[in-house]
Protein backbone atom coordinates (compact mmCIF):
# COMPACT_ATOMS: atom_id res chain seq x y z
CA UNK A 1 0.00 0.00 0.00
CA UNK A 2 1.02 3.36 -0.53
CA UNK A 3 0.57 6.01 1.79
CA UNK A 4 -0.59 9.14 0.90
CA UNK A 5 -2.03 11.12 3.47
CA UNK A 6 -1.08 11.10 7.32
CA UNK A 7 -4.81 11.56 9.16
CA UNK A 8 -4.56 13.27 12.70
CA UNK A 9 -7.34 12.76 15.17
CA UNK A 10 -7.52 14.80 18.54
CA UNK A 11 -10.33 14.15 20.58
CA UNK A 12 -11.66 13.87 23.83
CA UNK A 13 -10.61 10.89 25.88
CA UNK A 14 -14.08 9.85 26.63
CA UNK A 15 -14.91 9.42 22.98
CA UNK A 16 -11.67 7.19 22.31
CA UNK A 17 -13.02 3.68 22.26
CA UNK A 18 -15.87 4.55 19.66
CA UNK A 19 -13.34 6.11 17.28
CA UNK A 20 -11.47 3.56 17.50
CA UNK A 21 -13.96 0.61 16.90
CA UNK A 22 -15.31 2.78 13.72
CA UNK A 23 -11.95 2.98 12.49
CA UNK A 24 -11.23 -1.00 12.89
CA UNK A 25 -14.56 -2.00 11.33
CA UNK A 26 -14.89 0.20 8.58
CA UNK A 27 -10.86 -0.30 7.85
CA UNK A 28 -9.49 -3.37 8.28
CA UNK A 29 -6.40 -3.72 8.67
CA UNK A 30 -6.07 0.11 9.28
CA UNK A 31 -2.88 0.86 11.47
CA UNK A 32 -2.59 3.56 13.90
CA UNK A 33 -1.08 4.77 16.63
CA UNK A 34 -2.22 6.29 19.88
CA UNK A 35 -0.65 9.22 22.15
CA UNK A 36 -2.74 8.95 25.13
CA UNK A 37 -3.42 11.51 27.79
CA UNK A 38 -2.85 14.50 25.60
CA UNK A 39 -2.84 17.83 27.44
CA UNK A 40 -4.08 20.75 25.16
CA UNK A 41 -6.69 23.75 24.60
CA UNK A 42 -8.60 23.46 22.06
CA UNK A 43 -11.71 26.11 21.15
CA UNK A 44 -13.79 25.98 23.61
CA UNK A 45 -11.85 24.02 27.00
CA UNK A 46 -8.79 22.93 28.31
CA UNK A 47 -7.67 19.30 28.47
CA UNK A 48 -4.91 19.35 31.46
CA UNK A 49 -5.83 16.15 33.62
CA UNK A 50 -5.40 18.28 36.64
CA UNK A 51 -8.13 19.69 39.37
CA UNK A 52 -9.37 22.64 37.25
CA UNK A 53 -9.16 20.75 34.16
CA UNK A 54 -9.84 17.26 34.78
CA UNK A 55 -10.36 15.72 31.54
CA UNK A 56 -7.91 14.44 28.79
CA UNK A 57 -7.96 14.13 24.98
CA UNK A 58 -5.80 11.47 22.95
CA UNK A 59 -4.13 11.66 19.70
CA UNK A 60 -4.01 9.09 17.06
CA UNK A 61 -2.43 9.05 14.13
CA UNK A 62 -2.13 6.94 11.14
CA UNK A 63 -0.79 6.61 7.57
CA UNK A 64 -3.59 6.43 4.75
CA UNK A 65 -4.48 6.12 1.09
CA UNK A 66 -6.93 8.11 -0.31
CA UNK A 67 -10.43 5.82 0.05
CA UNK A 68 -9.30 5.58 3.56
CA UNK A 69 -8.81 8.77 4.17
CA UNK A 70 -12.36 9.59 2.90
CA UNK A 71 -13.78 6.89 5.46
CA UNK A 72 -11.75 8.43 8.14
CA UNK A 73 -13.08 11.59 7.47
CA UNK A 74 -16.93 9.63 6.91
CA UNK A 75 -16.07 8.11 10.65
CA UNK A 76 -15.10 11.22 11.93
CA UNK A 77 -18.34 13.22 10.95
CA UNK A 78 -20.47 10.72 12.29
CA UNK A 79 -18.60 10.69 15.53
CA UNK A 80 -19.43 14.23 15.75
CA UNK A 81 -22.60 14.44 15.47
CA UNK A 82 -23.24 11.45 17.81
CA UNK A 83 -20.89 13.54 20.26
CA UNK A 84 -21.76 17.27 19.22
CA UNK A 85 -20.33 18.55 23.03
CA UNK A 86 -16.69 16.94 22.69
CA UNK A 87 -13.91 18.42 20.98
CA UNK A 88 -13.14 16.44 18.18
CA UNK A 89 -10.97 17.09 15.05
CA UNK A 90 -9.22 15.28 12.69
CA UNK A 91 -6.57 17.15 10.02
CA UNK A 92 -5.14 15.33 6.96
CA UNK A 93 -1.74 15.91 5.52
CA UNK A 94 0.25 14.91 2.61
CA UNK A 95 2.65 11.86 3.21
CA UNK A 96 5.54 10.16 1.96
CA UNK A 97 7.12 7.25 2.55
CA UNK A 98 11.01 7.18 1.91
Amino acid sequence: MEYEYRAEIISNQSVEDDIVELLEQEIPGIQYTILPDTHGRGLSSRKLGDTTWPEMNFVLFAYTDEEGAKKIKAIMKAVKEKFPGEGISVFFSKAAQI
